[in-house]
């Protein structure tokens, strides 16, 4: 055998008595509570209500983060909530707007039933039962 024989022969060895990191080939697969996780879709969030003159009425805007979070897109209906006891039916209107809870609504139908601006209230999607 010559030495470049030999050379070869003691590498291959030397592959098949390292050990392979067990870690290295670990961490590429993702832990089980990371494949069972699904992204939790709100149902409901508290906000707070704006009043908004400007805006048609039935109409109700709506940050689009905020959208995002409850499912809801523009055009859907949303059930705005006061006290548990108070609901309103809006059309909903997506806006830019990022980071806030606020929900800008037309007032008149709020005024009537006694419903201050900047009250706290819950917002959903319109489920129509």
């Amino acid at each position: 055998m010559s030495e470049k024989e030999k050379t070869a022969q003691e590498q291959q060895e030397n592959v098949k008595t390292q050990k392979i990191d067990i870690k290295k080939l670990v961490s590429i697969v993702p832990p089980a509570s990371e494949l069972k996780r699904r992204q939790k879709l709100l149902r409901e969030k508290r906000i707070r209500i704006k009043y908004d003159d400007g805006l048609p009425e039935g109409a109700a805007k709506i940050p689009k983060d905020l959208a995002k979070m409850l499912g809801i897109s523009d055009g859907d209906k949303i059930e705005i909530v006061v006290a548990g006891k108070k609901k309103f039916v809006f059309t909903a209107t997506i806006i830019d707007e990022t980071g806030t809870n606020y929900v800008y609504v037309y007032p008149a139908e709020l005024e009537e039933k006694g419903v201050a601006d900047n009250s706290i209230a819950t917002l959903r999607k319109y489920s129509g039962t």
